[in-house]
């Protein structure tokens, strides 16, 4: 991994999750360790444990060169500084990542976006599985979300967790996670949007270099590089080490603040370091690789520090005279050209060189040439040959197995399955996306050479469309990464019986030691070489165990060495070698190398052996500790292998080389060197398929590409990327591939990875992550951007069969988000390419589009389609097919209201069922039969139907599609018996569909049923306690589906459930409920619905009598109606508070606050006079009730003003009847009398209906009253109720009117009247 710490001149990590096709290799700034004196200034100031709100980087980022070293400080006597080692005392322990949603044509923020990430944030703080489970494998701890600032607050407990996670932060996964786990569908299937979208993560990177160095200071020892010279002290003084400037230094604590104790890693020798005389190194990778391979032959001379030339390539000029001390090293004089063979790395002590005038090749020292005359390596392969970077995008296997899975999903059974009318159980999400998500969508087409008619009609294609199937592309299949298999039908093959008594005989080896001799390298020579000892299987065949080929290959050894044949002896001693090696007997095998290097005079001719013997036998020496001779030979040997292309590795022992070389590069800081070193380490790993090993370097490797060209910005950098994918995915890293498959942008190298295999793998892994939420046969809504790229590619390389499945595939995507448009879009183009393979393609493709007609509502083109294609059926006997199209005739025909055509065709297709004996498809026709005849009000016959297709269904017992369908059917048939009133039947079909959903695992279905069962128990046969099981089942269906708008409204329903059952315990599982919804709402950012659910609650404490808690549930609600400026939500909030104490039996006097103080004031502002009226009738209602008549007159009379003036008859009306009745109670009698007057004066003079005559009739029964026993006054009290009397008649009310005529005898019989 690549990240590193060290002085930083920027303070924010600003990364980008780029748009269509991202740079991959974007400059990212490099996170690096402070300094010695700035860590003490930090350590000083206590740090807060949340740090503040970072802003967005500006201008253009530090530009790093990956073998930067620390600012060097002047040699000087020590100074006395001490850093402390009280890890936690000054030390942050948390940090935050803060993320934007930018869009790139603009260059600013989306907020739209922006807006939408928050709120999925807000509903993640109560639900944080997927976002700790993100976080964990990109290596951080989440320590909080703070969604109202568009951060996460992040925590790690060891060195290597902030290493992996700088490494992912300055490859740009970071952002890339986020992107994938923020946005929903509607963002992903909108690729124009994506494309212009990106997420720029900021971190505090100073923060981030703290943590990292507090925690390795924890840990109590790691490696450092001396910032000057420290000399031996005298004799007599403490025991220090003596250290140059620049060693490297591995420290230890040991107590001490200003000391530690340290070993040199050029000299081995230990003692005691000052803390002021060391700098850590400043990239994790560094203290990691020194870690865990420690040298054990300290350092060599044989390689430098880098300067500012690059790796060199072409003709370089002798600088003075050289005569080869041995037949390997060069000759040359001043001025002479001489030609680099493979680089010329800088800071190596050799290279391979050619002498332009005798074309001699052999070792020549750097010193003795002009560098600067070299070229530069190739523009964009800074570290590699062409070649090589083709050799890292080969991985191992093909395309092949992301095609069969493209072809899988492709894969569809209309032709020979009948469909359900309406009814597609790939549509597995009945919404869309939503508009927002989708505001200025701009569909890119990808064909627009390919004709625009084929995406409206099915007409033949245009003359671009013509190639063949035959023209397309097969993938490659690889047998081997980065070394291809030698087709050994040509090889030689040697064989002896050892048992035959021809060993003396000379003549016998002739053909081995003459196949061995040759002066130069051949092609068959490959299998002695490579790493998987192919010669064993190939070249020598038939020996029964490998002693017996070892005894042979020594024969035939000593009889080269007799006859002086000297390339002969060369390759037997090294196959000699190789064997004693995979025996590993090393000391062995050491005698036959360097008596191999003895024999060898002109090796240059075969280049492979050459290198393969000095790396062979460096490799033992440094596996033995033979210092001396291993430093003899490192020289050449990293000559031979760092700076010759496409190296064969022979043997897994090469790669301590290798590594010894890697740390070499680092201890003097040569970038170039450490980059190749880190290329060939990657190159070893693959081939030996030790894949968690290799993903630290091919991580560093990207990372060091990626610094280079940051600093030239005409350098295409290497993309590793393909390789880190597939790494990835090796390790079961869903996040991190499908973040570098996003960052990924397919070569137009031969045999390198192309979108196919980026679209296959986004698949693949995407279903990793949604597990059972993905259904079988569903394509994910991420998918989209790279399935459109893949067709894209498809199309310039003319692969017809693959753009075909391609199209297939995407109509299937957005069938399944109801984005019919686009599903018919390249439904068509399926057609179109069909044509083009085959008339069984095309047959298939277009009933696929006749049917995507059918369920958009366009029936006509469907019927179109049916008949062309039942045209061409005529001269074949497929009945199957034949059955098929009938079916989907049928539907489009009953769409077009031809009810009996449609029923005709029906019958077909149930016929042609029976006849193929597809107790399926007779299923589904005698369904659809009975779907037609329900739409037609034969609910019986359909019943009849239903029944049958029931039992065929039952009897099939077959997969998924049958049960999904028999549950569609099931709700027919209770559709069918609800309209016959047969409740207790009608149930039990849903019931069994239920059964059968449940059984099928498809949630979605289960969340339909569900549904109509809560309608069922509801509103068809109420039953309380069965609508609240099945609405708790719902809201268990909907957190399956990990939708929260759907929870929270079940949630609200199931919680006026539990209220209505009003005892105690319903009330306070109600209460939970309300608060499970308050929170989704929350999250949602459903300010009205949040409101109504604090009311909910509060509403719920009174009825549990928790009256100290009412209050306070209220005043939440109406804050948070007011918060946003929602002024109708607070006012309807504020009467609703009051009503809930208006309308219950305490405390009824804190109505009065909800509705004078806080609705009134409202209603006035908005001016809803209606609802003002509204309150102030319930003012003076409260007011009677309380006893309060003064209050109850004032509230009354504005009532009765208001009323007046709005025109409202009724409301008048009622405003006058109440005042009436304050008048009374206040004894105003005179007053009481007028009003109920005004009252009636309002009604009509004839009566309307029987409840106004009953109004009529008790109104004046209270006049009279009034006359006869407050006013006296007989006369008047006689009239009303004679008027009342009349009232009685009309209603015809004998009882009423023998109380009436009660008090008539009463007022007549008095001995005034």
């Amino acid at each position: 991994m690549g990240c590193c710490f060290g002085a930083p001149l920027q303070r924010d990590l600003s990364l980008w999750c780029a748009g269509e096709e991202p740079d991959s290799c974007s400059p990212t700034p490099a996170l690096l360790l402070p300094t010695w004196s700035s860590l003490q200034n930090y350590t000083a100031e206590p740090q807060e444990k949340c740090f503040p709100e970072e802003t967005m980087a500006s201008g253009n980022p530090r530009q790093l060169d990956p073998g930067d070293q620390p600012a060097q400080v002047a040699e000087s006597p020590l100074e006395t500084e001490s850093v402390s080692l009280a890890v936690g005392e000054g030390f942050p322990t948390e940090i935050a990542l803060v993320f934007s949603v930018e869009s790139h044509t603009s260059q600013c923020v989306n907020s739209q976006l922006q807006k939408a990430a928050r709120k999925k944030l807000w509903a993640l703080e109560n639900d944080d599985k997927d976002i700790c489970d993100l976080f964990k494998e990109l290596s951080a701890r989440l320590v909080c979300i703070q969604a109202q600032k568009d951060r996460f607050l992040l925590t790690f407990k060891t060195t290597e967790e902030i290493w992996k996670f700088s490494t992912y932060l300055a490859l740009g996964y970071v952002a890339c996670c986020l992107e994938h786990l923020l946005f929903d569908r509607g963002y992903w299937l909108n690729c124009s949007l994506v494309e212009d979208t990106g997420i720029r993560i900021t971190v505090d990177e100073d923060h981030l270099a703290t943590m990292y160095l507090g925690l390795l200071l924890q840990e109590g020892q790691f490696f450092s590089r001396a910032v000057f010279n420290v000399p031996q002290p005298l004799e007599g003084g403490e025991e220090s080490l003596k250290l140059h400037e620049n060693e490297l230094v591995h420290v230890k604590d040991i107590g001490k603040e200003s000391k530690w104790e340290g070993m040199s890693l050029s000299t081995g020798q230990r003692g005691l370091v000052a803390v002021a005389a060391i700098e850590p190194l400043p990239h994790p990778f560094y203290q990691w690789f020194l870690k865990n391979n420690p040298m054990s032959c300290g350092t060599s001379k044989e390689i430098s520090g880098t300067t500012s030339q690059p790796i060199g390539t072409g003709r370089c000029t002798a600088t003075e005279d050289h005569r080869g001390r041995g037949w390997d090293e060069l000759s040359f004089s001043k001025g002479d050209s001489i030609e680099v063979v493979g680089f010329l790395i800088p800071g190596l002590l050799w290279f391979v060189g050619k002498s332009t005038s005798s074309g001699t090749i052999g070792f020549v020292q750097s010193k003795h040439i002009a560098a600067e005359t070299c070229e530069p390596l190739g523009k964009g392969s800074v570290f590699l040959s062409e070649e090589e970077k083709s050799s890292l995008l080969l991985l191992p296997g093909s395309e092949q197995h992301y095609t069969s899975l493209l072809e899988d999903l492709a894969r569809t059974d209309i032709t020979s399955v009948y469909r359900l009318a309406g009814f597609e159980p790939t549509a597995t999400f009945p919404g869309g996306p939503s508009e927002a998500a989708l505001q200025g969508y701009k569909d890119v087409q990808l064909f627009k050479t390919c004709g625009e008619s084929a995406a409206n009609s099915l007409s033949t294609p245009s003359d671009t469309e013509q190639s063949s199937p035959e023209g397309e592309a097969s993938p490659t299949a690889l047998e081997e990464f980065l070394l291809r298999e030698p087709d050994d039908l040509d090889d030689p093959k040697f064989f002896i019986d050892l048992n035959a008594g021809h060993m003396e005989d000379a003549e016998v080896f002739d053909p081995i030691l003459t196949f061995l001799n040759q002066e130069r390298y051949v092609a068959p020579f490959q299998s002695l070489y490579d790493l998987s000892f192919s010669f064993l299987r190939s070249t020598f065949y038939g020996f029964s165990d490998e002693d017996k080929l070892v005894l042979y290959l020594e024969t035939s050894r000593n009889w080269a060495k007799r006859t002086h044949l000297g390339w002969a002896h060369t390759r037997l001693c090294f196959l000699l070698g190789r064997l004693c090696i995979k025996r590993v007997k090393f000391s062995q095998a050491r005698v036959y190398f360097e008596e191999a290097m003895n024999v060898m005079d002109k090796g240059f001719d075969d280049l492979p052996l050459l290198a393969a013997l000095h790396v062979n036998l460096a490799a033992i020496y440094l596996k033995q500790k033979m210092r001396h001779k291993f430093f003899s030979m490192l020289g050449k040997a990293v000559a031979l292998l760092a700076c010759l292309p496409g190296h064969c590795f022979s043997s897994e022992n090469e790669l301590e080389v290798v590594k010894y070389i890697l740390r070499e590069a680092i201890v003097v800081g040569n970038a170039p060197l450490e980059a190749r070193a880190c290329f060939l380490v990657v190159k070893l790993f693959l081939q030996l398929g030790k894949y968690d090993e290799v993903l630290p370097f091919a991580e560093r490797l990207q990372f060091l590409s990626t610094c280079v060209s940051s600093q030239d910005s005409s350098a295409t950098c290497l993309d590793t990327t393909p390789i880190l994918s597939y790494l990835y995915d090796k390790k079961y890293l869903p996040h991190i591939t499908l973040a570098s498959t996003r960052l990924f942008v397919p070569s137009g190298i031969k045999g390198a990875p192309t979108p196919i295999w980026r679209a296959g793998l986004v698949l693949q892994n995407t279903s990793k992550l949604l597990g059972s939420q993905l259904g079988r046969s569903s394509v994910p809504a991420l998918a989209c951007l790279y399935l459109r790229h893949a067709l894209a590619f498809s199309h310039e390389s003319g692969a017809v069969s693959t753009q075909k499945t391609l199209c297939a595939v995407l109509s299937k995507m957005y069938l399944q988000h109801d984005m019919l448009d686009r599903a018919l879009y390249y439904s068509a183009r399926a057609v179109a390419l069909g044509r083009l393979m085959s008339e069984e393609e095309a047959f298939e493709s277009s009933l696929f589009l006749g049917w995507m007609y059918v369920l958009a509502s366009q029936p006509a083109k469907a019927k179109a389609i049916m008949l062309r294609l039942l045209h061409s059926l005529r001269e074949t006997d497929s009945v199957t097919q034949d059955g098929a199209v009938r079916n989907l005739l049928a539907i489009a025909l009953k769409e077009e209201g031809k009810v009996k055509k449609a029923a005709e065709n029906y019958l077909w297709a149930l016929n042609k069922a029976k006849e193929t004996g597809n107790r399926q498809n007779q299923a589904i026709a005698l369904a659809n039969f009975g779907h037609l005849t329900l739409s037609c009000g034969a609910s019986q016959l359909a019943e009849s139907y239903f029944l049958q297709s029931v039992q065929l269904y039952i009897e099939l017992q077959g997969g998924e599609d049958s049960e999904i369908e028999l549950v569609q059917v099931l709700l027919w048939l209770a559709q069918a018996m609800l309209s016959r009133h047969r409740i207790e039947d009608s149930k039990l079909c849903y019931e069994l569909a239920l059964v059968f959903a449940l059984k099928s695992h498809n949630v979605k279905s289960q969340l339909h049923i569900t549904e109509s069962l809560c309608h069922f128990y509801s509103k068809v046969s109420p039953n309380p306690g069965a609508c609240i099981t099945y609405h708790e089942h719902w809201v268990s269906l909907a957190q399956q589906l990990r939708d929260r708008e759907i929870e929270g409204k079940v949630l609200q329903t199931l919680s006026q459930l539990y209220q209505t059952l009003d005892i105690p315990k319903s009330l306070r599982r109600s209460l939970d409920c309300t608060k499970q919804s308050l929170r989704i709402f929350i999250d949602l950012g459903e300010t009205v619905k949040a409101a109504q659910a604090w009311l909910q609650a509060g509403r719920l404490y009174y009825l549990l009598q928790e009256d100290e808690l009412v209050e306070m549930y209220f005043q939440a609600a109406i804050q948070t109606a007011l918060n946003p400026g929602e002024l109708s939500v607070a006012m309807d909030l504020y009467e609703e508070a009051g009503d809930i104490f208006f309308n219950g039996n305490r405390n009824r006097h804190r109505a009065v606050e909800y509705y004078r103080g806080g609705a009134v004031p409202l209603a006035r502002k908005l001016k809803a006079t209606r609802t003002e009226l509204r309150l102030f009738n319930k003012l003076a209602e409260l007011h009677i009730g309380l006893q309060g008549y003064e209050k109850a007159l004032e509230f009354a009379t504005l009532a009765a003003r208001l009323s007046s003036s709005a025109g409202d008859q009724l409301q008048e009306l009622v405003a006058f009847h109440r005042l009436a009745t304050v008048y009374y109670f206040l004894q105003i009698y005179e007053m009481a009398e007028d009003c109920y007057l005004k009252t009636l004066a309002l009604h009509s003079p004839v009566l309307q209906c029987a409840e106004e005559a009953m109004y009529y009739c008790k109104v004046y029964c209270r006049l009279g009253n009034l006359t006869l026993h407050k006013l006296k006054d007989e006369q008047d009290a006689a009239a009303y109720f004679l008027l009342a009397l009349a009232a009685a008649t009309e209603l015809g009310d004998q009882k009423l009117q023998g109380a009436i005529h009660a008090k008539l005898a009463l007022i007549y019989n008095a001995p005034l009247w």
